[in-house]
């Protein structure tokens, strides 16, 4: 856009020396010849005002469509998270974890408040309880569970690269784990809160070639879909 304003400014220019060039004793063009190249510059202008309208549109169009795109991949991602919550207090985060407890009971009612944070939606109390809980029992079994979680309230607090670099660093660390698609899935979502969208795509394309049995999975194909 930025090229076309002085091509608008040099047909300005020579519109006004035309006009000038009609009341000058040493007139250059004949009278015919100076009024049809004003016609003519005159119907430039306007053509060029019209390209620079339509680019102006064109970009409102996209920007709009991109917001769009966001807005319905932050509604997917977060009933994804809210998915993933553990649903059995009852029996403690037993299925949550792959059926892992920890032989610490003040291990495990540590690890079971933090989680009733997060599910309570006390996001930013539940990452701090998180942190607390990684600190004490960094060895737990219950550690990568307690990292997607960790990533995810930061994630719900905006802390967009936060959630990224702890949402890698559980994947690295316990791939099979069964919340790993998941934390694809959250990183993939801050990556495009951070209008990162090629890296978005590699994360979803990854999820879909190392889980591809997994809802994670099926989630990562429509979010590409949308990316296109």
């Amino acid at each position: 856009m930025n090229d076309r304003v002085p091509s608008l400014r040099i047909l300005v220019a020579a519109a006004g020396m035309a006009l000038a060039a009609l009341s000058s004793p040493a007139q250059a063009f004949a009278d015919d010849d100076a009024r049809k190249a004003i016609l003519d510059l005159r119907q430039q202008i306007q053509q060029m005002r019209q390209i620079s309208e339509n680019s102006r549109m064109q970009l409102a169009d996209q920007i709009q469509s991109l917001q769009q795109q966001v807005t319905e991949l932050r509604n997917q991602l977060e009933q994804a998270m809210h998915q993933a919550v553990p649903r059995a207090p009852a029996n403690g985060s037993q299925s949550d974890t792959g059926g892992a407890t920890a032989a610490d009971p003040q291990e495990q009612s540590t690890y079971d408040g933090a989680i009733d944070r997060f599910r309570n939606g006390q996001y930013k109390e539940a990452a701090e309880a998180l942190t607390a809980f990684l600190a004490l029992y960094p060895n737990s079994q219950l550690a990568p569970t307690a990292q997607f979680y960790l990533g995810s309230s930061r994630y719900a607090t905006k802390d967009y690269k936060g959630a990224i670099d702890q949402l890698q660093t559980m994947v690295k660390n316990a791939p099979d784990n069964a919340r790993a698609a998941d934390a694809l899935l959250v990183i993939a979502g801050s990556q495009i809160e951070l209008n990162n969208r090629a890296g978005a795509k590699a994360t979803l394309q990854r999820i879909v070639k190392d889980y591809p049995s997994t809802p994670a999975a099926d989630t990562a194909k429509n979010r590409l879909q949308l990316l296109q």
